[in-house]
Order: C-alpha cells, then structure tokens, then sequence
C-alpha cells in the first residue's frame, strides 16, 4: 500500500474517533475529512463536489420534504390511535399490532418523524391499560428499521448505496429490489421481538392498583432554602420532606459539607441546598414548596406568572444550537424563555450541578415553559417534543390526508412503474423525478407550510452523504480500499465470495454501531468494489449486505437516530439495548449472509 493509502487510512480513523466522541456533527467530520484529503491531492475538486450534485443524495433531500407534509397532514397522528389495541392482550398480539403498520410506513417515509410522533402517543397508550411502555418503544424503534430494508426510499443509506452503485458504473437499485431480502429480515425481526425480545427489555406488567410511577423517570433537583423559609430547623430523617412523602431528601449541602440524610439526620437552615429526587410528575409539586426554590438558570418567579404554563418533556436533537455548551453558557432561558427543572441522560439522572452541566444530544429535559414555547418549538428540528401536560390537539384536516395519500402515491407508483414509461428527452422516469413531484404538489397544496420548507430538510445528513462519496473515492484512489479487501480474501479465500460477505456485512455493522450509518457504508462500499474485483465476482451480493448491515443497529442507542429518540423517552440504559439488540444483530447476520448469495448470484 501507498503513502497515500495509510494517509487515508489513518484519516478515517481519526473519522471514527470524532464520530464516536461526538466533537463535531457527522456532516461536519466527514466534509472536514473530505477537504483534508483533497488538500493532500488524494482526491481532486471534483471528486469531492461530485456527491452534492448526486442524484441520490438530492432525493434523499426531497423525501424529508415529502416525509414532513405527511407529518403535517396528522395522517400519522390518526393512524397511530387507530393502530393501538384499545383493551389489553397479550404483550406478543399487541406488539405485532403496533410494529406491522410501523413497518410499513417506514419502508416509504424517514423514519425519524414516525418515532416523534408515535413514541408519545405509545406511551400514553400504555401507561393507561397499564402495561410498562418500556416494553413498546425500542420495538417502536427497530420496526422502523425492519421497514427502511425493505425499499430503496426506506433509509438514506439505501440511497447513498444507489448513488455509489450509478457513480461508479453499476445499474442502481429498483424500488423494491432490497425487499426480496428486507422482507425476510423484518419478518424474522417481528417474530423475534414478539417472542424472545420484549421479554429482554426492562418493565413489568402492572397490576391493577399499581403506583404509576413504575416506568416513570427518576429526576433529581437542587433546591434552596429560602430566608425565613418555614423548613429552617425541620428534621430530614431517613431522606423524608414533611408534606412530600413521594420526594426523597437524598442529600444536603451546606457550604463545602455535604450531609447524607439516609445516614444521619439533618436540621436544615437558611441557605442550605438540598437534592431531591422525584418521578416527572412530582415537578408540580416541587413548584410550591414555600420556603425553597429551584436552582436553576431564568427567572422562576417571571415565568410562573404566566398563563398556560406547561410542563414539557424535551429531547434534544443534534441540530440543537447548545450541544457542548452548559445551561449557564447557553443562556436556555435567554433564548426560549423556558425554565430547565432537570435533565436525564442515557437512562440516569443528572444528580448535582445542573447549570454546568455540557448538554448532548439526546439529552431529556423537563422544562417549564408557556404556550408560545408549545407553539414556536414544537414544530422545530432542533427539539424532539416528547410531553406536555395540557398538550394541545390539532385540528385534522381531512383534505390534507387526501392529498398526503395522492401525492405519496404517485411517488410510489411511479417510481415502481417509472422504467415502463415512456422517457422524457430519453431519460427514465425515476425515483428522484417523482419524489420532486409529490414534494412540490405538497408544498403547492399547502399540506406543510411553505415558507419554513429548509426546516424539514436535515442539511447534515446531505452533507454526510456528499461527503461519503469523496471519502469512498479516497479509499479507492490511494489503494487502501484494495489493501483491506485483499486482507480479508487472503484470510478466508478457502472459503469461497460467502465468507469475504461475512466479513464486509460485519465491518459495515459494527462501523453503524459506533458511527453513522452513512459514514459506515461509505467504508465499507470501496472495500467491497475491491474485494469483487480481486474475487472476480459480481459485487452486488456485497452491496446489498451493506445496505442491510448499515440499517442493523439494534446494539447500541447511538448508531441509529431513532434508538437515542426512544432511550430518552423509554429511560433505556445502554444495557437494554445490548441485552435485546445483540440477539437481533446475529439473526440478521445469519440470514443476510445465508440468503443474499441465493437471490444475487456471485
């Protein structure tokens, strides 16, 4: 291998680094990366722009318009309280029941906006006929992914994947080519979430009777005590707060002492801060404890004369303007003037320090905030709005499901039917041309507003994408993507193209487990071009391995942007992913690496 080849390598291993420590947005890292090696001569101008006129890339930028008129037109809000049981069954009936449908729609829409706006409503549905939602939303999740591997439309990856394919010479992918496997795939998933999986995910069936709280998130707040404040002198023994059984005194600090209040009892006086835990819906109460305030960033008392007052629950997104920056930095209440109660990370409390805390994406936050923040920010991509008590129910429009329905079913019609149509000035009626159309017939229609169409388009993921082709050229000019590939066959040649399958499937799972499903079929890709090259193989069996194993990141809540949205909400652990995930990863790489090579021949 070249000098060129390990500058490469060791670019993408830096990549990986920033991927995993989260420094930079994906969009960024990879551009960043791009540009370096552009800067060294490994890849020329050219080659680094041709990803942005790419025409995968740009329908993938034209579906989150379609994606976001769906959402707008409340077609998927009626769709989800139809698809719900309204009694209780069993766990396994009532799990098919929701993930059969999800599945279906993520197959043609980005599965982002399906988990924002059936994880709530899942959840409410649960905690009502009492059963833990903890059981429901990672399958919410993964059904999602069992969908995208069933289209071309269904993930960005599978575009990215075509893109590649076209630009460098192959015939892409048709609408529902990836189904012929996909299919079995989300079949195998559905069976085994119904059956083994939710028995592996935390939460237990509620009796009847039963304290609520059960799947509720445990939050912890600092609070003050407050000059002639009627707690200076009360008793904290055993963690217990007069009046406030249900919130828990777990310590309390007095200058630079800190006293456990589980084993010694504590006189509280002026100025003492305490740390409470509660559930989420004990913040109310929390709010009228004369004599102590809240710790927090904003003025309490400003905000808590407004009218409307919510309660929300937040999830940050990775397009929030604060990521990296605390509370204290940021200026949160400056900005949206909204009040941070608490924050809960990764299935765990933030315990102290919450004004210095560095917010991340995913993190939860229960905020108190009034009705023009409801208004303003519900419909934004920087925040996932999760709760919100009093939450406001919009009107359904019925003409604009009618013409949700129309317009998604033309782009998936023609884009199934397209190659049978008579060409336009000799060019084949595709999926991008049809995906433009139901995009713009939405915008004239009105079905999303018009005027805020950039908010619905996630410029990181294109940017991601458009990058990934320079970075894929790079492999492949300077010989690293040869090298590798040869690594692999040398290692298994004996055992024929299905064992290099194995391994191309693995690297690509185990790079969307730690990176971004793009960043890793970007790697994977080049190597897999080489190794059929090296083999003598066709290397389309490798391809649609990529696109499978890049939507496989059922192990890990940070590989797929769905797994973080539903960890925040659910209170996951990381444990609970690898706990039912791990399973699924293997039963799909079974039955990828058996099936692929009997459907695309080598």
């Amino acid at each position: 291998m070249t000098l060129s080849g390990y500058i490469v390598l060791a670019a993408i291993v830096l990549m990986i680094v920033a991927l995993v420590k989260d420094s930079m947005r994906p969009g960024l890292v990879l551009f960043s990366v791009a540009v370096l090696l552009m800067a060294i001569g490994i890849i020329s101008p050219s080659e680094l722009a041709i990803g942005f006129s790419n025409k995968g890339m740009l329908t993938v930028g034209v579906l989150f318009l379609v994606s976001e008129g769906v959402r707008y037109s409340g077609a998927l809000n009626k769709l989800a309280s139809s698809a719900l049981p309204k009694k209780k069954r069993r766990i396994p009936f009532m799990l098919l029941r929701i993930m059969i449908p999800i599945s279906a729609l993520s197959a043609f829409l980005n599965n982002t906006p399906v988990v924002i706006i059936f994880a709530p409503i899942v959840k409410r549905w649960a905690t009502k006929l009492k059963v833990s939602p903890n059981k429901f939303l990672i399958p919410l999740s993964y059904a999602t992914i069992f969908g995208g591997v069933c289209t071309l439309i269904g993930t960005s990856t599978n575009l990215l994947v075509d893109g590649l394919m076209q630009e460098n010479g192959f015939k892409g992918l048709n609408m529902f080519e990836l189904g012929k496997i996909g299919v079995i795939v989300a079949l195998a998933g559905l069976i085994y979430m119904s059956l083994i999986g939710h028995l592996l995910l935390p939460g237990k069936r509620k009796k009847q009777g039963q304290n609520e709280t059960d799947d509720q998130k445990e939050y912890y707040f600092n609070l003050r005590v407050k000059p002639n404040s009627k707690y200076i002198g009360e008793v904290i023994s055993n963690g217990v707060l007069k009046d406030h059984k249900d919130i828990t005194v777990i310590a309390v600090e007095r200058g630079s002492q800190m006293f456990d209040t589980k084993s010694e009892q504590v006189v509280l006086k002026e100025n003492d801060n305490l740390l409470l835990s509660g559930f989420d819906e004990n913040v109310e109460g929390l709010l009228v404890l004369s004599g102590l305030e809240i710790n927090t960033q904003g003025n309490l008392e400003e905000i808590l004369k407004s009218e409307n007052l919510h309660r929300i629950e937040v999830v940050l997104a990775p397009r929030f303007p604060g990521i990296g920056l605390t509370l204290e930095e940021f200026d949160f209440y400056g900005r949206y003037k909204a009040i941070v109660l608490a924050i809960h990370r990764n299935g765990s409390s933030i315990t102290s320090n919450l004004n210095q805390e560095r917010l991340r994406p995913g993190d939860s936050l229960v905020i108190l905030a009034d009705e023009e923040f409801v208004e303003s920010w519900s419909e934004s991509k920087i925040f996932f709005l999760i709760s919100s008590k009093g939450e406001m129910e919009k009107p359904v429009k019925t003409y604009k499901i009618g013409w949700t329905i129309a317009s998604v079913s033309i782009m998936i019609l023609g884009a199934t039917l397209g190659k049978y149509l008579p060409t336009v000035n000799g060019n084949t009626l595709d999926m991008f041309f049809f995906a433009t159309l139901a995009a713009v017939l939405m915008a004239v229609l009105r079905v999303f507003p018009p005027k805020k169409y950039t908010r619905a388009i996630s410029w990181d993921v294109l940017i991601t994408i458009a990058s990934a082709f320079a970075i894929s050229k790079a492999l492949m000019n300077s010989g690293a993507a040869e090298f590798i590939a040869n690594s692999a066959i040398n290692s298994v040649k004996h055992m024929g193209p299905g064992a290099v399958l194995a391994i191309i499937y693995l690297i690509t799972m185990v790079c969307t487990e730690i990176i971004t499903n793009n960043a890793a079929a970007a790697i994977a890709f080049p190597i897999a071009m080489s190794a059929a090259q090296q083999l003598g193989v066709d290397p389309k069996p490798f391809f649609i391995a990529i696109c499978i194993a890049a939507s496989a990141s059922f192990s890990t809540p940070i590989g797929y942007q769905t797994n973080m949205i539903v960890q925040a909400i659910g209170n996951y652990k990381f444990r609970d992913y690898l706990r039912a995930g791990l399973p699924l990863n293997i039963i799909v790489f079974i039955i990828s690496v058996t099936i692929i090579p009997l459907i695309w021949k080598f």
